[in-house]
C-alpha cells in the first residue's frame, strides 16, 4: 500500500521517487517491471528492466497516471520507466496559466 511521503527505490535502476499523492487500495508502483522498494532496502541482485520499460524517469518530474490517482517526484533519476499495476505513467504537465487580457 501507498502512502503519501514514502521514498522509495528501483531495484533495476538508481531511480527514487517521493510519493505525492497516493491511490486508495492496494496497488504496485514498479520500475523497469519490477516493484519499487523503499529506499532502507536492499534491491535483489542481476535484475534489469524489461523491454519496453526501459526508457527511463527524469530528476525533478512528476509523473501521474491516467486517472490521477497517484502522482510521484522522481528524486533521483534512472534507466527504468514508471508504471502502476502495468501501466505506464506519463510525466504531469504544466498547467496553463489564464490569459491575461
Amino acid at each position: 500500500m501507498l502512502k503519501t511521503g514514502s521514498r522509495l527505490q528501483s531495484q533495476v535502476c538508481d531511480a527514487q521517487v517521493i510519493i505525492i499523492k497516493a491511490p486508495a487500495g492496494d496497488v504496485e508502483l514498479a520500475c523497469g517491471g519490477q516493484p519499487m522498494i523503499d529506499v532502507t532496502e536492499s534491491p535483489a541482485a542481476g535484475l534489469t528492466p524489461a523491454t519496453g520499460l526501459d526508457g527511463g524517469t527524469q530528476i525533478g518530474k512528476r509523473y501521474v497516471d491516467a486517472e490521477d490517482t497517484v502522482e510521484v517526484l522522481v528524486t533521483k533519476p534512472g534507466v527504468g520507466s514508471l508504471s502502476l499495476d502495468g501501466t505506464a505513467l506519463d510525466i504531469k504537465s504544466a498547467k496553463p496559466l489564464p490569459s491575461s487580457d
